[in-house]
């Protein structure tokens, strides 16, 4: 790389003579601008590479690393890397991550680039646990996706709970230097792992992180969106993830290949789904073949839900999330919620910010497609939030943060601190559907009792309005998107309010109330909140991008809804034709402030593919389902006064 380096600026620095003929000014002149551009990106590139060297020449000079065979109650022998600071003269906390993700590179004599949930972690002085979990990698045992937790265990019965103690005790007697004090971090299924390890927690364990932690994979995170299955995402995920080890591995197992086009094309052209399983999987990942087998809420899914043993929890907790994260933001709210629920006297801190998946552990997060932000809010937290956190915890540093809630309004582009979230000074706001696509906070209906499309499963709506390669995992900025790419669509129903005539901020969940009827018996439901920019609004400058901001319609909130789970998840139940029933739907919390002048619009639609998978609209398990099972569906959605269809916010109190 040096090399590279070296005959690049030599070529820069060569006479123009070398080159041109002294009265060719303007070829001369174009020279020395393209040399000029090319020498700051040279320089740029140059000094992150630098950069990256030093942060992994840092940790190779500062820490010594041991790998070790922890043995469980059971026998089994987790693997685990600890990497401890090379200045044995002070004693340092533990912070401990457990992956099924690897924790290589693997061998005492390899280092990681990064460690901690920061990178100031590095250079403040602690001793960094890294475990690869039960089944994975260079662990021994089964591995079984978010294993469930055994309320009562016999001595030699093993949960994640169980793991982490096991590995905690041991660590506390066996690694030199310590102070006593464990605390634990991961991101999404580390995030999983580590809120699983405060139940039952080590009583070492005095401060966790779980960070887009997830909770329950049929209602909300992930694999399923209140039943509906997230197609992209989790095929992309499975399909490599899912590959059975055959010994322990420090090596990713390759997924299968296949031809790949884009992937709305991909996806279309392999539904109904079980053409995945047949022309690509082929049976060869058991933890997809255990989806399509268990399509309801079952015991399978229910067992795999952790908000049922969030009680007594022990350690200090700081949830973190992203009001951008597709993957995982039911999680770390209902995991606040429901600690906050069952333990009053709690140590549980939340932290919402602009964030997509992770995206605040290393970025700045101070923009997120076409929007910026304001300032660098993954800054602010790390230095704010999470450093404070564990240094009080850990090393009795500071003091304890001082709020319950530490929020990004993703409107007025500001954190706030709060109590407790939901905040107490909100109130009910419901804003009703009507004719004419009017949308408004009194209960005017209009003339007609209903707007009506027809849904097309072969010609679903779809999530985004980017082309990705089907093997891409998402596009990770549409839950920011312009809308407009589809609010023209004939099967879009659009409604919306008159221009604001002052700001409203709502603060906490969303729950649509629709009344509907099919013409056929099972159909999905997807309700979004949008802000309408005003038509005057001025594009960004810079505008690289050529974003009209006029009329801009910014995806803040949207939750899908399979419609035969609409009385029960364990039970579903088909529509009967032409019946009105209701259907309420529970969005994720937003914390958004519409600004004066700005509209609030309502888009109501039937697919959002292919995140989501395209409802046959027959009722039916769609898991085994045939191409004679997709039928059109003519769907009405009722605004009368009998059928007072509408979207019921919490707004914060002026």
């Amino acid at each position: 790389m040096k090399r590279i380096f070296i005959n690049l600026l030599s070529f820069l620095l060569k006479p123009y003579s070398v080159y041109f003929n002294k009265n060719n000014i303007g070829v001369l002149l174009m020279c020395i601008k393209v040399r000029f551009q090319f020498f700051v990106v040279l320089i740029f590139i140059f000094s992150f590479l630098t950069s990256a060297q030093e942060k992994e020449n840092y940790i190779e000079k500062n820490y010594d690393k041991n790998e070790y065979r922890i043995k469980m109650r059971d026998g089994v022998h987790l693997h685990t890397i600890v990497y401890s600071p090379r200045d044995k003269t002070k004693k340092y906390p533990m912070i401990m991550t457990r992956t099924p993700y690897s924790i290589g590179p693997y061998g005492e004599d390899k280092f990681a680039k990064y460690l901690g949930p920061a990178e100031q972690f590095v250079k403040d002085g602690y001793i960094f646990v890294l475990q690869d979990v039960r089944g994975r990698f260079m662990s021994e045992g089964e591995f079984d996706n978010m294993r469930p937790h055994k309320t009562e265990k016999t001595k030699t019965e093993t949960d994640e709970s169980s793991d982490t103690y096991d590995t905690i005790e041991w660590l506390i007697k066996n690694i030199p230097n310590n102070n006593g004090k464990v605390g634990m971090w991961g991101n999404s299924y580390p995030g999983f792992y580590t809120i699983m390890g405060a139940i039952d927690a080590h009583p070492n364990l005095v401060a966790v992180s779980p960070q887009a932690p997830i909770s329950d994979w049929f209602i909300g995170d992930d694999m399923h969106h209140n039943g509906a299955f997230s197609l992209q995402m989790s095929f992309n995920f499975f399909k490599n993830f899912g590959i059975p080890r055959k010994a322990l591995t420090t090596q990713w197992q390759r997924g299968v290949e296949y031809p790949s086009p884009d992937n709305y094309t991909f996806f279309l052209k392999h539904t109904p789904i079980k053409k995945l399983n047949e022309n690509i999987l082929k049976n060869s990942i058991p933890f997809w073949d255990s989806i399509m087998t268990h399509g309801n809420y079952d015991y399978f899914w229910q067992q795999r839900s952790n908000l049922q043993h969030l009680k007594n929890i022990k350690p200090a907790v700081l949830i973190v999330g992203g009001w951008y994260d597709a993957e995982d933001l039911y999680g770390p709210l209902n995991i606040y919620k429901t600690i906050e629920k069952n333990d009053k006297d709690n140590q549980c801190r939340l932290v919402m910010g602009p964030w997509t998946h992770g995206s605040w552990i290393a970025s700045r997060g101070d923009s997120l497609g076409d929007f910026y932000f304001g300032s660098n809010t993954a800054d602010y937290y790390r230095q704010k939030i999470l450093i404070p956190f564990f240094n009080y915890y850990l090393k009795g540093i500071g003091k304890p943060l001082d709020s319950d809630a530490y929020m990004f309004d993703t409107g007025s582009n500001k954190f706030y601190s709060f109590d407790q979230w939901p905040p107490e000074n909100v109130s009910a706001s419901e804003l009703f559907l009507s004719s004419d696509g009017q949308l408004s906070f009194s209960s005017d209906f209009g003339s007609e009792e209903f707007s009506e499309y027809l849904s097309d499963p072969w010609n679903p709506v779809p999530y985004t309005s980017k082309f990705l390669d089907s093997k891409n995992f998402y596009n990770r900025t549409f839950m920011i998107e312009d809308q407009r790419y589809v609010s023209t669509r004939p099967d879009v129903l659009t409604f919306e309010t008159e221009p604001l005539e002052s700001d409203l901020t709502i603060a906490g969940p969303i729950e649509a109330n629709l009344f509907v009827s099919l013409s056929s018996t099972d159909a999905d439901f997807v309700v979004k909140v949008i802000d309408v920019y005003p038509d005057d609004e001025p594009n960004p400058e810079p505008n690289p991008e050529q974003v009209e901001m006029g009329g801009y319609q910014r995806l803040v909130r949207a939750e899908i809804m399979r419609g035969k789970f609409r009385n029960s998840y364990e039970n579903p139940e088909p529509f009967t034709p032409d019946k009105v029933e209701q259907l309420k739907i529970k969005l994720n919390d937003a914390f958004h402030a519409f600004k004066k002048g700005h509209k609030i619009m309502i888009q109501i639609h039937s697919s959002w593919f292919p995140f989501f998978d395209s409802n046959p609209q027959t009722f039916t398990d769609i898991y085994n389902a045939d191409e004679k099972d997709f039928v059109k569906a003519q769907i009405k959605v009722y605004h009368s006064k009998e059928y007072p269809s509408s979207v019921l916010f919490k707004v914060i109190k002026q």
